[in-house]
């Protein structure tokens, strides 16, 4: 079994690797190391960055992830910087942005790919739209990434990410298997073979 190092401690985004990876003979493990994100509102540029910085230290094939949150309504805010927007104003500070606007957004998901072949990372990229909803709803689960998978309602869904059963999650990310990240990832790696 070949191994694949994730530059992450998120137990959620290395079992829905691994779930991606599935039937490759390929294990990702988790790469727990503190890398500083370049400031930028584009999650490529920050995968991109923390992928090469995971595969200098490591020197094995490693993959990096970055999100965004976009909310059009408001210019795209939080955009790459969740994280940021999650430790001040929280999920209910982005509610009461939103409250009397249009509640679309989107997720961007940007996956980097690095090994000793490569001079420069191989990127993956999803969308995910959906809406707002008016208030957190669910419980976090392991397969839930993070605090907005509580107000965040896939386009075609009624549920929030965090009111979905696993089950019910793997059936929406597969009718969005072609623009997911991780099957354009897997699809790719079949082809390296």
């Amino acid at each position: 079994m070949k191994t694949l190092y994730f530059a992450t401690t998120n137990q959620g985004k290395i079992a829905s690797m691994n779930r991606d990876l599935a039937g490759l003979d390929i294990e990702v493990l988790p790469v727990d190391m503190d890398i500083p994100e370049p400031r930028s509102e584009e999650t490529r540029e920050i995968a991109g960055h923390k992928v090469r910085v995971a595969f200098e230290k490591i020197q094995k094939p490693c993959v990096a992830q970055d999100g965004g949150f976009y909310i059009p309504a408001l210019n795209g805010f939080p955009k790459a910087f969740v994280n940021f927007a999650m430790e001040t104003i929280g999920v209910d500070g982005i509610l009461k942005l939103v409250e009397n606007k249009d509640r679309a957004c989107e997720f961007r998901d940007t996956l980097a790919y690095l090994d000793a072949e490569r001079n420069e990372p191989v990127f993956f990229e999803a969308i995910n739209k959906g809406t707002l909803a008016t208030e957190p709803r669910g419980e976090m689960h392991s397969y839930n990434w993070g605090p907005l998978h509580k107000v965040f309602i896939p386009d075609g869904q009624t549920k929030t990410l965090c009111e979905m059963t696993e089950e019910e999650m793997q059936a929406w990310l597969k009718t969005r298997a072609n623009d997911w990240y991780g099957k354009q990832f897997a699809d790719w790696l079949k082809l390296q073979a």
